[in-house]
């Protein structure tokens, strides 16, 4: 999973919009959209221009308005709104938004590598060759990272041994991430039983990166101080259970691709550890040959896969609890809602079924 959602279900996106979620978000929009522009605009101060879109660069503020805008940032908008919450300083919240920014394009470049995609989040312009643009995407927010925490050093919103701190931090946790990622590279041999498998598969993949966003602000010495750093870490904790819902429900959406790389999967998991006789004959078949009518999921697993939903919606209403008793404005009750609406294309309709 990557922190870019997509609204694919659109009478979840509907209720959502009636109990008034999109309205609320309204401030963390408009500045984790400005702190969007102002790293873009700073790219020209680590790479030469002549790499750079610079018409891109002029119009970095047009589209942040925009239904695509709050679809691709939604989880860095919903981070920022959670820090508001908390009462995080305007000067540590702009920080905070343009390292989130940072980690979400170098973990998106990541991904580029490890799936052959090629999804950018700079207006480079670097000609064709989709390995050597992910390339250059990581060593660009790197030195943004870099350039956005001297600002904050400057400002004095975080001492020169927190920004060190910080990036060393980041890097070891991106390390851990990156090192489950890599041990599925050739498949695993091992198919773990559920409950061992969220905690060890899904807490890092998903958990894990949504904690990268908490972070920076526990190193804010000019924002954090009383109570703060104890609301900072269980909103973390929070956030992690809500980045473990996404990714259980993830796995719902990439089953045939995961089986097909041999990756983790819950649903495989479901059934290969609790699943009727009958559920656990079809996905032998399934694994021998791919090849199938209709959705397989739907179709050849549903009571697994209703569990694995289960599993996701209780991490995510927990999750939304958490947050509520720390003063977030998200009622745990759209909780069923909010997980379906955020979900790939297959997603949206196997969750409507299921």
């Amino acid at each position: 999973m990557t922190l870019s959602p997509v609204f694919r279900s659109q009478e979840a996106v509907r209720i959502l919009d009636r109990q008034g979620i999109w309205d609320q978000l309204g401030p963390a929009v408009r500045g984790q959209a400005t702190a969007i522009v102002n790293v873009k605009r700073d790219l020209t101060n680590v790479i030469d221009a002549k790499f750079v879109d610079l018409d891109a660069v002029a119009l970095a503020d047009d589209d942040t308005g925009s239904i695509e805008f709050v679809q691709e940032f939604f989880f860095l908008i919903l981070f920022r709104s959670v820090l508001e919450t908390l009462g995080l300083r305007p000067d540590g919240l702009a920080l905070c938004s343009e390292l989130n920014f940072c980690i979400k394009g170098t973990i998106t470049a990541a991904d580029n590598l490890f799936d052959d995609q090629d999804k950018l989040f700079l207006p480079l312009k670097v000609g064709k060759g989709s390995r050597f643009r992910s390339i250059l995407q990581l060593l660009a927010f790197e030195r943004l990272i870099a350039r956005a925490l001297q600002r904050g050093v400057e400002q004095g919103v975080i001492s020169a041994a927190s920004a060190e701190r910080l990036q060393q931090e980041l890097l070891t946790r991106m390390a851990a991430i990156g090192s489950l990622e890599g041990s599925e590279e050739h498949g695993v041999a091992d198919i773990l039983e559920p409950a061992r498998m969220i905690d060890l598969v899904h807490r890092v993949r998903g958990g894990a990166l949504f904690e990268l966003a908490f972070v920076a602000p526990r190193l804010l010495e000019s924002s954090v101080s009383g109570e703060m750093p104890v609301m900072l870490a269980r909103a973390q904790q929070a956030i992690a259970r809500l980045g473990t819902a996404f990714q259980i429900v993830d796995d719902l959406t990439d089953f045939e691709v995961d089986l097909t790389r041999g990756s983790h999967n819950l649903l495989v998991s479901q059934v290969t550890h609790h699943g009727s006789s009958e559920e656990r004959r079809q996905l032998a078949g399934f694994r021998a040959s791919t090849a199938t009518h209709g959705d397989a999921v739907v179709e050849l697993f549903a009571d697994s896969a209703r569990a694995v939903l289960e599993r996701g919606k209780k991490e995510a209403n927990e999750a939304l609890h958490e947050l509520q008793a720390l003063g977030f404005w998200l009622s745990p009750d759209v909780s069923d809602h909010f997980v379906r609406a955020i979900v790939g294309l297959d997603g949206a309709e196997r969750l409507r079924v299921l």
